[in-house]
């Protein structure tokens, strides 16, 4: 794409229609290049093929540089001695006294899972009642091509008149939990260095309404192991007098709630003080709660989603239904993952979960508790310019008012870039709606949505190049 000379600043009062009328042209375009993104298997696990995975960083870079930006690089780090994944890493130096904004996606995806699940097959972009269907069409491939059209917007409206630098560090390996995020990020500090960080990897407030994700919770995983025997006896010959461990196991688990279904474990912070109203009919819409079931914990449904603990079992080992037999079995573990409100810090929280299990050791059952990962929280300061100016964007795109959003999940590199870049102001914007259904069969993206996202970013942009960052 060429630049659109320009003799006279253009107002900025009119860019946003400018813009507007950029992204409807080349819309359809930006589709067409999405879906081709689609079909690329690109999944980041040492069960699939890697060769799947160098394709899609390929087709990202021939598409940054469709848009005018020469400097593209396919980098990778060692990971003890394993290259971790590519990544996709185009700089557009500032212009001078102009301020620079690295653009973060990943174009690496999860697996399809049980495709017999999907209405259409997961790696072939299908259309259906405005929304695109497809494995990485909403998480996180639309964050790439966000990324891409508003700035092929900008230069078509802006041309050389538009100085901010930028950056677009399109990542390979988030989805196998960015092994090599922090190395990455040492290495390639100056390259990466930047006033502002947008990360189009979030959701919105729900169709209509956008959002800015102004907090995350943190995440601690572990695993339990509960022993009662020194071998598996027959049930017959001396059940009774001792529980086997599997029952010893459930009993330690049930203690990790009280009655209410908040999370017992003493030392953890939490909060109900969320701004905004998450109706029960819409949570139970969203997560596809079953009629019946009661709602555990405390305090607003978006206060228990963004601000409270939540822990879950996520896997247990203990033999299959198909293979039990009469057995009382000696020893059984469980995994569980604890999501930490902002502001908790989690070695601390860590350190919770391993007293409260030892302590709870149910019939005086040896209790062996074994730390697994741990990601930070994140919560975004709303008084700095450049989160004002990304609600203000955001509101121009879609005509409403933005959500100042929680997010549930944790997105444990966000820490990373705090600490590496410590001045930066972190934005974290997405293009998925509740309905994207991200990491399940038929995953998919409101492509009416998706151009607002693209809007909005631009515009964003434009106002940052226009001094939004200093102005009062």
């Amino acid at each position: 794409m060429t630049h659109t000379p320009t003799d006279q600043p253009i107002d900025p009062d009119r860019t946003p229609d400018l813009l507007r009328s950029s992204i409807d042209a080349a819309f359809p375009r930006i589709v067409g290049q999405l879906s081709e993104l689609v079909a690329i298997r690109g999944i980041a696990w040492e069960a699939f093929d890697a060769q799947e995975l160098e394709a899609s960083a390929a087709a990202v870079a021939d598409l940054v540089r469709g848009v005018g930006i020469e400097d593209v690089r396919i980098l990778r780090v060692d990971n003890e001695g394993t290259p971790g994944g590519p990544a996709v890493v185009a700089r557009r130096p500032a212009a001078a006294g102009r301020p620079t904004v690295l653009l973060y996606a990943h174009h690496d995806v999860q697996p399809p899972g049980d495709e017999s699940l999907w209405e259409s097959p997961p790696f072939e972009a299908t259309e259906r009642d405005g929304r695109l269907y497809g494995r990485g069409a909403a998480d996180d491939k639309a964050g790439i091509m966000a990324h891409i059209g508003a700035f092929g917007a900008l230069s078509e409206v802006l041309g050389d008149s538009f100085g901010v630098g930028v950056t677009l560090f399109i990542e390979g390996e988030e989805e196998a939990g960015s092994p090599t995020f922090r190395t990455f990020l040492d290495t390639y500090r100056d390259d990466l260095e930047a006033d502002v960080i947008v990360v189009a990897d979030s959701s919105n407030w729900r169709v209509g309404v956008p959002a800015l994700t102004t907090s995350l919770r943190g995440l601690v995983d572990g695993t339990i192991e509960v022993r009662v025997l020194e071998h598996a006896v027959h049930s017959g010959m001396f059940g009774g007098p001792v529980l086997d461990a599997p029952t010893l196991l459930a009993r330690l688990i049930a203690t990790l709630h009280d009655d209410a279904g908040d999370v017992a474990i003493a030392g953890l912070a939490g909060r109900d003080d969320a701004a905004v109203d998450y109706p029960e009919q819409d949570y139970r819409s969203d997560a596809s709660v079953l009629d019946g079931v009661q709602l555990a914990g405390t305090g607003s449904i978006a206060s228990r989603l963004w601000h409270k603990p939540a822990l879950s079992i996520i896997g247990m080992d203990i033999p299959s239904v198909a293979v039990s037999s009469n057995t009382l079995l000696p020893r059984a573990r469980a995994k569980f993952s604890l999501r930490l409100a902002p502001g908790q810090d989690p070695g601390a929280a860590m350190a919770a979960v391993r007293a409260h299990v030892e302590a709870q050791a149910p019939f005086g059952a040896q209790v062996l508790f074994e730390p697994g990962e741990t990601g930070s929280p994140f919560r975004t300061d709303t008084t700095e310019p450049a989160s004002r100016l990304a609600l203000e964007s955001l509101k121009e795109a879609w005509g409403v008012e933005a959500v100042e959003a929680g997010m549930g999940g944790s997105i444990p590199f966000i820490a990373d870039l705090t600490e590496v870049f410590p001045s930066a102001q972190i934005l974290i914007t997405g293009v998925e709606d509740p309905d994207s259904r991200a990491h399940s069969a038929n995953e998919s993206l409101h492509l009416e949505e998706f151009k607002k996202a693209i809007l909005a970013e631009a515009i964003l942009l434009a106002r940052i190049d226009d001094g939004g960052l200093t102005r009062q």
